[in-house]
């Protein structure tokens, strides 16, 4: 076993976190502010976060600045993850919490805009793009006037397409229940998507 010992500090390549060290692990090692450990779990899963904030926010520069936000809640909170839940899900609550935090400091209108420019092709023609718009922005005004648990449901199994199971984790109620609200919440859109002349709805 080699060693470097440099002002003070010891460093043993046996002890060095790798790559295939499991999560739990890297977050015990976390809590004992082992940034190695720290950015081992970053590169890990700052991608799948990402994706999953950028599906709640929907801009690309907001969920960037919000995933860091999320690893730095990781770092202070580390000490308190327990191992009653797999890493992910204790990982994935945080970045939901996160994501409705930003949500209400921003306005509908801005939520709409972008969700609206996201849709569009640049290969439409100028009448597609334009029903491409007015199609997003009628689900959009859909989609808010549902619950927020409702609306939480929807964004869950169909945007981030999680299981039933993993949504019950990660929102903390019961699998039944993620069930029953995904029911009303279909049911609903059906409803006002109807009520706009369209026979059903997208979800």
């Amino acid at each position: 076993m080699s060693m470097t010992c440099t002002t003070g500090q010891l460093y043993l390549t046996a002890t060095v976190r790798t790559p295939d060290t499991s999560d739990a692990a890297l977050i015990r090692s976390i809590a004992a502010a082992d940034k190695h450990a720290m950015r081992i779990l970053f590169a890990r899963h700052n991608v799948q976060v990402f994706r999953f904030l950028l599906r709640f926010v929907g801009d690309k520069s907001a969920a960037e600045d919000l995933v860091s936000e999320v690893f730095l809640d990781v770092w202070r909170q580390a000490g308190m993850f327990q191992g009653r839940s797999q890493v992910t899900t204790w990982l994935l609550a945080i970045v939901r919490n996160k994501a409705l935090s930003a949500l209400q400091r921003r306005s509908t209108e801005e939520l709409d805009e972008d969700a609206a420019a996201a849709i569009e092709d640049p290969h439409d023609n100028p009448e597609a793009t334009l029903q491409n718009r007015q199609k997003a922005e009628l689900l959009l005004k859909c989609l808010r006037q549902l619950s927020a648990a409702h609306r939480e449901i929807i964004e869950l199994v169909y945007y981030h397409e999680k299981s039933i199971a993993e949504v019950a984790e990660i929102v903390g109620i019961p699998p039944n229940t993620v069930k029953t609200r995904m029911f009303y919440a279909r049911k609903r859109i059906a409803e006002l998507m109807a009520a706009q002349g369209i026979d059903r709805a997208v979800v």
